[in-house]
C-alpha cells in the first residue's frame, strides 16, 4: 500500500517523540534533547538521543537513527504498514483507502504544491516590476529591507476595483500551462456558483505566501492596497492542501529558529512577524486571522514547552488573552504551559521594535506572565468579596474553571496554588479588613508572604518534627476528611471552609480536591457519589488506608453511621480546633523567620511569646486526644 507523504508527514506530527520513546526507554532532559541508553544495543552510559523538535532519534553508538514510525517498527518487531496501523488508531488518525479516487488525489495534491510555488514566483516578479510599484512602496514604507522582503517571498498581485485585469494570473498560469481547475482548486481563482468566467480571488494585494510546516507554499494572505477595499487582509480558502485553523504563518522558518533558542511567541499579524525576523526575533508566527485554536497549540507545544502569546494591552487584547487560555486550560499537560505578553498601549510587536529595537521587544518576553498568573487575574479582579456569599461564588467560580484541566497532576497543583490564594486574598476580610465598604479584589492586591530562611527552631516543639505537623494535627487532618467522605452533605454549609485547610498528611490534600470538584459541579453530595468520585481519580486507596487506622476508632462523629447532626457538630468542632492550632504554628512560623532575618530584641521577645503560645496549645490538644508526651514524641494511650 502506497502511503502520501502528507498522511504520514501528519502521523508523526500527532506525536512528541519523546512521549513514545519515554515508554520504553528512561529519558533524561539534556538541553533541548533527550538522552537514554539506546533499546537496540547493550550499553552503559547513554548514547542514545531523542530531538523533539526534529522529529527524530539517534545512537551515537550503534548508529540506530529514525522517526516514531522507525522505532515502533525497531522495537515492537512490526513490518512497516503494521506500525502504521497501529500509531494511526492511537492518534485518532483513518487509514487512507488505496483506491484509485485516494490514489488520485494524493497525486493532485503533490501537483497542487507546484502550482502553489509557481504563483508565488509570479507575485514576486509582480513585486519587483513597475505594475508592483505601488505594493513596493507600500511596504518599504513599512520600513522592511529588501533582503526581509526577498526571505519572506513577498509579492504583488495586480488588478483592483478602480480597474485592471480581473485575470492577470489567471492567464499568467494558463501561459504556463497550468490549467484552469487547478488554480480554481488552490482557491487562486473564484468561479461565480451562478456561472460564468473564473477570476482571480486576489487583485491589487500585497502577498503573503502561507507555508506548511515543511516551508511549501500552501495558501497566500492579501493586503488590500485599494482603500475601499471591502476586507483589508484576505486569506485563501479552506483547500486540500490548505486548512486554516492548523496552519501558522511562518511555521518552517519559526520551527527551526525555536529548536536553536528553546522559544517561540504568537503575534497578530503577518507584519509583526516579519518586522519581528527582520530585527532577529525569527521565533515568531502568527494564527491566520482567527483565535488559536487546539490544533495550533498543539503545533506551538511541539517547538516550545510555553510559548509566548503576544497581545495589544487594550481591553479587545485582554478578550482575545482570555480567549486563547480558555482554549489551552483543557489541553494543559505537565511541562507544557503558555506565557503572556501585553504591549504597551499603542503598540504592537511591528512598532515597537522598528522604533526601540530588539532589546525592547525581548525585555517583555523575559517578563511575559505565565498562565498561572493571567488566569487568576481574570478570575478575581473587579469581583466583590466583601461577603461571605460572595467569597463562596468567586471561589466556586474559580474551581468550576479548574475543572476543565484533564490532567489530573496539573489540577491538583492548580487547586492547590489557587487555595492558597484564596486564603491570601481573603484572610484580611476575616482579620476585620475592610469592613465598612465593599472590598473588591485588584492586581497586586493579595499579600505575598515573606521569604526568609527559617533557623530550624520550630522542629525543637513535639509537632514541629517531622514532615507536617506531627501526630495532633494529623489526626485531626484525618478525622476532618473521614468525616466529610462519610457526611459529604456538610460541604453544602462549609464549603469555603474546607477549601481554605491545607493538610500535612500525603494525599489528604487530594481528596479534599476532589470533594470540593464535586461540590462545584453541582452534583449531588452522598458517600456513595463521593466514593466513586474518588475511586475515578485513584484517591479511593488512600481513603481505604485511613479508615483502617485503629486510633480513629473513637472519633465515632465521623463514621458513616453517624447521625449528620452528630457529624456536622463534631466536625465545626474539631475544624475550630484545627485551625487554632495551624494559626498558632504559622504565628510561630512566622515570628521564626522575622528573628532569623533580624535579631533584634523586639522580635526575639516576639518569637519567644509565639513559641510559648504555641508549645501551650499542643500540649493542651496532645491531653484532649488522649496523647502524652514521651521522649519528645506523642504516643497514644
Amino acid at each position: 500500500m502506497a502511503l502520501s507523504p502528507q498522511f504520514l508527514d501528519e502521523l508523526k506530527h500527532r506525536f512528541t517523540l519523546s512521549d513514545v520513546i519515554g515508554r520504553q526507554v528512561k529519558l533524561v532532559r539534556h538541553g533541548r534533547e533527550h538522552m537514554g541508553l539506546c533499546p537496540f544495543h547493550n550499553e552503559k552510559s547513554p548514547s542514545f538521543t531523542v530531538n523533539d523538535q526534529k522529529g527524530f532519534y539517534h545512537c551515537f553508538g550503534c548508529g540506530a537513527h529514525g522517526s516514531v514510525i522507525d522505532f515502533v517498527m525497531g522495537t515492537q518487531g512490526l513490518e512497516f504498514l503494521e506500525a502504521i496501523e497501529r500509531l494511526a488508531e492511537e492518534a485518532g488518525m483513518e487509514m487512507p483507502r488505496q483506491t484509485p479516487e485516494q490514489i488520485e488525489r494524493d497525486k493532485k495534491r503533490g501537483t497542487l504544491s507546484e502550482v502553489m510555488d509557481a504563483v508565488a514566483h509570479w507575485y514576486q516578479a509582480q513585486l519587483k516590476g513597475q505594475v508592483g510599484r505601488a505594493a513596493y512602496d507600500y511596504v518599504k514604507g513599512r520600513g522592511l529591507k529588501d533582503a526581509t522582503i526577498d526571505r519572506f517571498g513577498l509579492g504583488y498581485a495586480p488588478g483592483g476595483l478602480s480597474g485592471g485585469s480581473r485575470t492577470a494570473l489567471k492567464d499568467a498560469m494558463r501561459a504556463r500551462g497550468i490549467p484552469e481547475d487547478q488554480l480554481i482548486d488552490t482557491g487562486m481563482l473564484i468561479k461565480p456558483e451562478g456561472g460564468g468566467e473564473s477570476y482571480d480571488r486576489f487583485r491589487n494585494r500585497v502577498m503573503f505566501p502561507i507555508t506548511d510546516r515543511q516551508g511549501r507554499v500552501i495558501a497566500f494572505g492579501g493586503r488590500a492596497l485599494d482603500k475601499d477595499a471591502k476586507a483589508k487582509y484576505l486569506n485563501s480558502p479552506e483547500t486540500s492542501i490548505f486548512h486554516k485553523g492548523a496552519t501558522l504563518y511562518n511555521w518552517a522558518n519559526a520551527r527551526a529558529a525555536a529548536y536553536d533558542c528553546g522559544q517561540v511567541m504568537v503575534v497578530e499579524g503577518y507584519m509583526d512577524v516579519i518586522a519581528l525576523a527582520q530585527y532577529g526575533i525569527d521565533y515568531a508566527v502568527a494564527p491566520l486571522g482567527t483565535a488559536l485554536t487546539e490544533e495550533q497549540i498543539s503545533h506551538l507545544w511541539q517547538m516550545a514547552d510555553e510559548p509566548i502569546l503576544s497581545f495589544d494591552g487594550d481591553k479587545a487584547g485582554v478578550r482575545a488573552a482570555t480567549r486563547a487560555m480558555e482554549r489551552a486550560l483543557p489541553m494543559l499537560k505537565p511541562g507544557k504551559s503558555l506565557r503572556f505578553v501585553f504591549m504597551p498601549e499603542g503598540d504592537d510587536p511591528d512598532t515597537l521594535v522598528q522604533r526601540e529595537g530588539r532589546k525592547a521587544v525581548e525585555k517583555l518576553i523575559d517578563a511575559a506572565e505565565p498562565l498561572v498568573n493571567v488566569l487568576w487575574k481574570t478570575l478575581t479582579e473587579g469581583h466583590s468579596i466583601d461577603t461571605p456569599e460572595r467569597r463562596a461564588g468567586l471561589e466556586k467560580n474559580i474551581f468550576m474553571k479548574l475543572s476543565e484541566i484533564e490532567d489530573e497532576n496539573v489540577k491538583k497543583l492548580y487547586q492547590g496554588e489557587f487555595r492558597n490564594r484564596l486564603y491570601e486574598l481573603f484572610r484580611p476580610a476575616k482579620r476585620g479588613g475592610g469592613q465598612g465598604g465593599q472590598r473588591t479584589f485588584t492586581p497586586g492586591g493579595r499579600r505575598d508572604p515573606r521569604k526568609v530562611p527559617p533557623t530550624g527552631l520550630l522542629a525543637q516543639t513535639s509537632i514541629g518534627r517531622g514532615r507536617g505537623g506531627g501526630a495532633v494535627t494529623e489526626r485531626m487532618e484525618k478525622t476532618i476528611v473521614l468525616t466529610l467522605v462519610h457526611h459529604p452533605e456538610i460541604l453544602i454549609k462549609h464549603e469555603e471552609t474546607v477549601a481554605h485547610l491545607h493538610f500535612s498528611v500525603p494525599g489528604l490534600d487530594g481528596i479534599i480536591a476532589a470533594l470540593l470538584e464535586k461540590a462545584a459541579l453541582g452534583h449531588t453530595l452522598d458517600m456513595e457519589g463521593v466514593l466513586t468520585h474518588l475511586n475515578d481519580k485513584g484517591l479511593l486507596d488512600t481513603f481505604e488506608r485511613i479508615k483502617q487506622e485503629r486510633a480513629l476508632r473513637d472519633e465515632w462523629f465521623a463514621w458513616a453511621d453517624a447521625a449528620l447532626s452528630d457529624a456536622l457538630t463534631g466536625f465545626e468542632h474539631i475544624v475550630q480546633r484545627f485551625q487554632h492550632i495551624t494559626e498558632a504554628r504559622r504565628d510561630y512560623e512566622r515570628a521564626e523567620a522575622e528573628y532569623a532575618e533580624e535579631m533584634t530584641d523586639e522580635n526575639h521577645a516576639r518569637f519567644v511569646a509565639a513559641q510559648a503560645a504555641y508549645r501551650a496549645l499542643e500540649e493542651k490538644e496532645a491531653d484532649k486526644e488522649g496523647y502524652r508526651l514521651e521522649s519528645g514524641r506523642f504516643s497514644f494511650n
